[in-house]
């Protein structure tokens, strides 16, 4: 990673932080912040947790957890704490925390595990089974995709078996989650259309989720079952946002025309702007840009 100055950051910092500007270019920003990484980046982002966007700021908790630096512990724990915040945020907020993983977020966590908003309960307690399967000599492996996720893949290969166990909500979230990412990571036909399966699933947490791996297999396999959700508009707007955006990371044939449908005032905020999103990485995906993250030579 090349060496920035600080008013390079500055001029990606400010970007992210005009409500003015399109949200695209706004993400784009946000996430050539991530990759270059550091307190300063982690400032600047932290400033976008003032913006009106759900959207954005669910994002913004998202990257700074996915930097694992604990220099974005205090305002994470704020913004989990700030129970006027709408509970995308505050889940990825807890989540972000997990994914850095240090002993230090626990006690807010495990505070924050009995709140009555279930996503945000429901994300906390993964985070403290994180952290315990951390503590008792877990490392994470990003060698497949590069993120650090909310559970560790389970060695059974089997895809059946996965199955069953990814279904099974007598079993604790967390176990199903490492069911999750062993699908994701087998990445077959097979094993897509078994992890889609899991949209179908009593909490709205585990679809978010759901939907969020399989935009990151990228397979087309699943290209019907998210549409469906999507189309879906009794469904929780934190899953329908995430179906969008990974229909926008797979970007295959006819995805555009599907997300175009979506950008109307009548959609949920967050829905709406994932669709925006979404429709530019599909831009970015048939295009010849070197990566997303390029808000620096913009």
């Amino acid at each position: 990673m090349p060496e920035f100055t600080s008013e390079q950051i500055a001029k990606v910092g400010k970007l992210l932080n005009s409500p003015e500007r399109p949200l695209k270019e706004r993400f784009r920003a946000l996430f050539t912040l991530k990759n270059i990484g550091g307190k300063e980046s982690i400032d600047w982002i932290a400033k976008a947790f003032d913006d009106k966007s759900a959207l954005l700021k669910h994002e913004v908790a998202y990257c700074l957890g996915q930097l694992q630096d604990p220099a974005a512990i205090p305002i994470l724990s704020q913004v989990l704490e700030d129970s006027s915040r709408e509970p995308i945020v505050r889940h990825e907020a807890a989540e972000a925390l997990g994914a850095i993983g240090t002993s230090e977020v626990m006690d807010v966590l495990v505070k924050y595990s009995k709140d009555p908003v279930p996503e945000v309960s429901e994300t906390c307690q993964m985070a403290i089974d994180r952290l315990n399967w951390l503590a008792s000599g877990g490392k994470d492996d990003k060698e497949i995709f590069q993120s650090v996720d909310p559970a560790p893949p389970l060695e059974e290969k089997d895809t059946a078996k996965l199955t069953e166990i990814l279904l099974n909500e007598s079993l604790p979230m967390f176990e199903r989650y490492r069911a999750m990412f062993s699908l994701r990571n087998k990445g077959d036909d097979e094993s897509i259309k078994a992890l889609a399966t899991g949209l179908d699933c009593k909490s709205a947490l585990f679809r978010h989720e759901v939907a969020f791996v399989l935009g990151q297999a990228a397979s087309p396999a699943a290209i019907n079952e998210l549409t469906v959700r999507l189309r879906d508009t009794s469904e929780n707007p934190m899953v329908r946002h995430e179906c969008a955006e990974a229909l926008g990371g797979i970007g295959h044939k006819g995805v555009e025309e599907e997300l175009k449908k979506y950008l109307g005032e009548e959609e949920a905020d967050v829905v709406r702007e994932s669709c925006v999103v979404a429709l530019d990485m599909v831009d970015y995906n048939n295009s010849e840009e070197f990566q997303y993250a390029n808000a620096l030579s913009a």
